[in-house]
């Protein structure tokens, strides 16, 4: 059994698929959505999400806000923006988090989380057509 996943964008809709669990930035703090979560809405802080299969982070997304819902056997994610970390360079990245309202901080402390993305993550991300079907 897996979670139907949508990200969706005011430009787009980037990513519909299965996974095994998503984490998702809440506004209480972080989310992980398994199959037969209980039923909710939540809004989203600027932070990571990231999709897994099994033991295995297969793709990440950096949000600056949004809402999410989230239902037993489905999540859906309304960004207010969203992008994977691995499409900007450095200096691009510190502007957007900047833009989040996050100070430096924290800035510091996402650019970490970032930076220990694994690389199989990365690069699968950038094999795949940026809009889903």
């Amino acid at each position: 059994m897996a979670v139907a996943l949508d990200i969706l964008s005011p430009e787009r809709r980037l990513l519909a698929q299965d996974v095994d669990m998503v984490v998702i930035p809440g506004a209480e703090g972080d989310l992980g959505v398994l199959p037969g979560h209980s039923k909710l809405i939540t809004v989203l802080r600027p932070g990571l999400i990231d999709l897994y299969q099994g033991n295995e982070m297969i793709d990440r997304f950096l949000v600056r806000g949004g809402f999410a819902e989230v239902t037993e056997t489905r999540c859906t994610v309304l960004a207010d923006a969203i992008m994977r970390p691995s499409e900007v360079n450095e200096a691009d990245l510190r502007a957007w988090l900047g833009e989040c309202g996050l100070d430096q901080a924290d800035i510091s402390a996402m650019q970490g989380l970032i930076a220990a993305t694994p690389a199989s993550v990365a690069a699968r991300a950038a094999s795949r057509a940026d809009i889903a079907p």
